[in-house]
């Protein structure tokens, strides 16, 4: 597939490396546009090119952005309509240890509220970005999985194989509006990684799938 990363931050930099691995073919943009160049220049083959217009020609677009600059940056990226767009987004408060936004929305819908062309896919929000950069196999050879919420059944098809080629376990969340459980449960991981000690290796699971 060929796919658009807007962002050069952790996540940003683990999106393009697997996806760079995984022989996708890869662009990347950031505010910081020569922190988008180092990036791709690490990584021979992916392209670093200009915000505005970044989403065009892309099979999918990796929104890998604080939630506060997400809404501008896809603008700016001039997303089409009915593009694929992966919200990794978690609307966290500074210290990281709670939500500015639950129980009757989620970051995934106002994103998408602001952005409405888009076909907004909520994933990825509960890896960290140094277990995405590990890759999706843990030591005992489990697969991460990946819970995709999405009202665009095309581009949730779509992210779904992107996320297998990757190697994780895509998992079926239902609609966009589960977006309010899944930005709650990345949080309730991030405790788990910072605040109880248990580092960034850690990914949440739902167990017993037939």
């Amino acid at each position: 597939m060929q796919v658009t990363v807007i962002g050069a931050g952790n996540m940003g930099s683990a999106f393009v490396q697997q996806l760079h691995a995984a022989g996708h073919t890869v662009r990347v943009t950031a505010r910081d546009a020569d922190k988008a160049a180092r990036l791709a220049a690490a990584h021979p083959g992916v392209q670093a090119v200009p915000a505005a217009g970044a989403a065009r020609g892309a099979d999918v677009v990796v929104l890998a952005t604080a939630y506060a600059d997400a809404a501008a940056a896809l603008q700016a990226a001039d997303v089409q309509a009915g593009q694929a767009v992966i919200d990794i987004t978690n609307p966290l408060t500074p210290d990281y240890m709670g939500l500015t936004l639950g129980h009757d929305t989620s970051a995934a819908e106002e994103i998408a509220r602001a952005v409405p062309q888009a076909a907004l896919v909520k994933g990825f929000n509960t890896v960290f970005a140094q277990r995405l950069a590990a890759g999706a196999l843990l030591a005992d050879g489990q697969r991460i999985q990946v819970f995709l919420a999405s009202d665009h059944a095309e581009a949730k098809q779509q992210v779904t194989q992107l996320a297998g080629s990757l190697g994780f376990q895509p998992v079926d969340a239902g609609g966009l509006k589960n977006a309010r459980y899944l930005e709650p449960l990345a949080g309730l991981n991030i405790y788990f990684g910072y605040g109880a000690g248990r580092g960034t290796g850690i990914a949440p699971a739902w167990l017993g799938q037939g």
